[in-house]
C-alpha cells in the first residue's frame, strides 16, 4: 500500500472540514456565490488521486524513526496541497480550453453551461472563464489559509513555509514556460524537460516531500535524499502523463483520446519524435498539433510516435528515472517504513493508467 489505510480518508475528512468552514464565509456574502464555491468543493472532494498530500505525508514518515500515524495537524497541513492542485487544474483547463476533466465538464465549461441554461446576458464562454479564474484563486487562498492555520508547531511551520512558497513560484513559472513553448513552437528537448522539472516534478513530488520532511524536523541528509527521489519520480510521472495524453483510454483518463495533440502540447515525447522520425513524419506531427484530428489522422500520429522509437525511448527513461529515485532513498537517512511507502508511491506514480 502506498500510504497507511486511513491516510486518504484522513486527508479527505480534513479537506471537507476546511472547505465547509470557508463556505460559511462565502455564503454570508451571497448564496449565489456559494453555489460557485460549491463547484470547487465538488471538484476537490469528489475525485483526484491525492498524490501531493500522500507524498507530503510520506516525506514526514520517511523522516521519523517511529512508524506511528501522522498527527491531525500534520495531515491538515499536507492536505492543503490538494487545494493548490485544484487551483492549478482549474486554471490549466482554462489555458488548454479543455472541455472535460475526470470525465466531467471542466469548471469553466460547467459555469458557461449554467449561464446559457439560465439565459443570462453577455457572453457565456467569457463568463465561465471569468468565474473559473476566481474559483481557482479561491482554492489558492483556501490552501494558504489551511496550511498556516493547520495547528502544526510554529517552528515546524516556519521551516515548511520555505518549500511551500518556492513550490508555488516554481509551478507558475513552469506553466508560463509551457505556454511560451506552445506559442513559440519550441521543438527542442531542453524546454519540455525544464517544464517537467518545475511544473510537475517539483510541484507534484519534490516539494511535497520537502514540506513533509520539514514538518517532521528532518536532517539535511534526509531532505537531500527525499528531494533527489522527488525530482526523479516527478519527471517520470510527467513522462507517463505525456504518454497517456496521446495513448490513454478516455474511459480511464477522463479526457478525450489524443488530447495533448489537440492542445498543441510541446511534450518531451513529441520533441523526441521530431528528432528521431523521418523529416516527412516530423512535418506531419507538427501539422497535427493544435488541430482536431480525425480518427485516421490520430492513428497515424500515434504510429509516428511509436515507429520513430520515441515511445520506447520515453518508456526507458521512465524506468531509468524510477531506478534513480529508488537509489536516492537507499540509505539510513530514510526510515525503513518511509522507504516502503515511497517505493509504493513511485510505483503508483510511474505505472499509472490515468
Amino acid at each position: 500500500m502506498a500510504t497507511r489505510p486511513d491516510d486518504g480518508e484522513r486527508v479527505l475528512a480534513t479537506l471537507r472540514r476546511h472547505i465547509e468552514g470557508r463556505r460559511t464565509v462565502v455564503a454570508a456574502v451571497d448564496e449565489r456565490v456559494d453555489r460557485l464555491a460549491g463547484l470547487l468543493s465538488d471538484f476537490v472532494l469528489d475525485g483526484g488521486k491525492r498524490m501531493r498530500p500522500r507524498f507530503a505525508l510520506a516525506g514526514w514518515a520517511a523522516s521519523r524513526p517511529d512508524a506511528g500515524p501522522a498527527p491531525e495537524e500534520v495531515v491538515t497541513a499536507c492536505a492543503a496541497l490538494e487545494l493548490i492542485q485544484a487551483c492549478a487544474l482549474v486554471h490549466d483547463d482554462i489555458v488548454d480550453a479543455s472541455d472535460t476533466r475526470r470525465g466531467r465538464p471542466t469548471v469553466h465549461r460547467a459555469i458557461e453551461s449554467a449561464h446559457r441554461r439560465d439565459g443570462w446576458d453577455g457572453d457565456a464562454a467569457r463568463y465561465g472563464v471569468s468565474q473559473a479564474i476566481l474559483v481557482g484563486d479561491l482554492a489558492l487562498s483556501w490552501a494558504d489559509e489551511m496550511f498556516v492555520t493547520s495547528g502544526v508547531d510554529p517552528a515546524a511551520l516556519s521551516r515548511a513555509l520555505g518549500p511551500w512558497h518556492a513550490m508555488k513560484t516554481e509551478v507558475l513559472s513552469g506553466q508560463m514556460l509551457d505556454i511560451l513553448a506552445e506559442a513559440s513552437g519550441a521543438t527542442d528537448e531542453q524546454t519540455p524537460a525544464r517544464v517537467n522539472r518545475f511544473k510537475t516534478a517539483a510541484y507534484t513530488v519534490e516539494r511535497p516531500l520537502h514540506i513533509g520532511a520539514e514538518l517532521a524536523g528532518a536532517t539535511a541528509e534526509t531532505i537531500a535524499a527525499l528531494r533527489g527521489f522527488g525530482v526523479a519520480v516527478g519527471q517520470a510521472f510527467q513522462l507517463r502523463d505525456d504518454l497517456l495524453g496521446v495513448f490513454g483510454d478516455p474511459e480511464i483518463t477522463g479526457k478525450p483520446s489524443g488530447d495533448d495533440l489537440r492542445e498543441g502540447k510541446r511534450t518531451l515525447l513529441l520533441a523526441r519524435a521530431m528528432t528521431l522520425a523521418p523529416e516527412e513524419d516530423g512535418r506531419f506531427l507538427a501539422g497535427v498539433l493544435g488541430t482536431e484530428p480525425d480518427g485516421p489522422t490520430l492513428e497515424r500520429a500515434r504510429a509516428v510516435l511509436v515507429d520513430s522509437g520515441a515511445v520506447a525511448s520515453v518508456e526507458t527513461e521512465i524506468e531509468e528515472l524510477t531506478a534513480r529515485a529508488l537509489d536516492a532513498i537507499a540509505s539510513d537517512a530514510i526510515s525503513t517504513h518511509g522507504r516502503d511507502v515511497l517505493r509504493d508511491l513511485a510505483e503508483a506514480a510511474t505505472r499509472r493508467r490515468a
